[in-house]
């Protein structure tokens, strides 16, 4: 299986939102932005500029 920035950036988004955990009283902004970019990056092929985009936003090397 490779490591390839599409997987290293799914991984990323994944523990973040593993990490902040759904917050029952109101929706965090934060949350649903991080679950958004998660759902565009399943949705985009392993060379679209996107992945790249959000590398860099969430700092993923």
């Amino acid at each position: 299986m490779g490591d390839s920035l599409k997987d290293r950036v799914r991984q990323k988004l994944q523990r973040q939102l593993a990490q902040d955990g759904p917050d029952p009283e109101q929706d965090d902004a934060r949350t649903i932005a991080v679950a958004d970019d998660l759902e565009a990056l399943e949705m985009v092929q392993a060379d679209d500029p996107l992945i790249e985009e959000l590398a860099q936003r969430y700092l993923v090397f």
